[in-house]
């Protein structure tokens, strides 16, 4: 059995709540960057499900945050771990104007989230090059995104010699095989 089988996917409304009693249970003010599947729900209106919300804590370390987002979490029988930071992995690879396209996708008394741009979400999909975000990177790609921009940005990093551009180009070229 792989951990994603036994974990409960998770939708828009089950996300709200989340961060909604998350908000709650915090006692200072935390912003949030998030990404993945959580962001293509509430930022873009994408009808699926995922295990997790990708975010990242803008000032705060996630060490601080984390024992609350278990706690909530448990009281919700969704993962422990339905909220973390894992894809700030990739996110030294956004271009520098990423902000513009950030969308607000929950404001609280304490917490704030605001969600990638799809251009953005696309690019961190390519270089982190997983089977599992092809369905993703595809719903991207056929959303009207900007691909002049990805590639563009591509460009930039492959002349700066940034390692898995060429990998990131070679998953963007897999995924338009479907007549992108």
């Amino acid at each position: 059995m792989t951990y994603n089988s036994i974990m409960k996917q998770i939708n828009k409304n089950m996300m709200l709540k989340a961060l909604g009693l998350f908000d709650q249970k915090l006692r200072f003010p935390v912003k949030m960057m998030m990404g993945g599947g959580g962001a293509m729900v509430l930022a873009h209106g994408f009808p699926i499900a995922t295990y997790d919300i990708d975010a990242v804590p803008l000032q705060t370390p996630f060490e601080d945050l984390d024992g609350i987002v278990k706690e909530v979490g448990n009281e919700l029988n969704i993962s422990p771990d339905w909220l973390n930071p894992y894809f700030s992995t990739f996110t030294h690879n956004l271009p520098k104007d990423y902000a513009s396209r950030l969308i607000r996708v929950f404001a609280g008394k304490q917490l704030t989230v605001d969600a990638l741009g799809r251009e953005d979400m696309l690019i961190m999909k390519l270089f982190a090059g997983r089977q599992k975000d092809v369905p993703h990177a595809k719903l991207l790609l056929k959303s009207g995104i900007n691909r002049e921009l990805v590639e563009r940005h591509l460009e930039s990093l492959r002349a700066r010699r940034i390692p898995g551009v060429d990998l990131a180009f070679d998953f963007l070229d897999d995924i338009s095989e479907d007549g992108q």
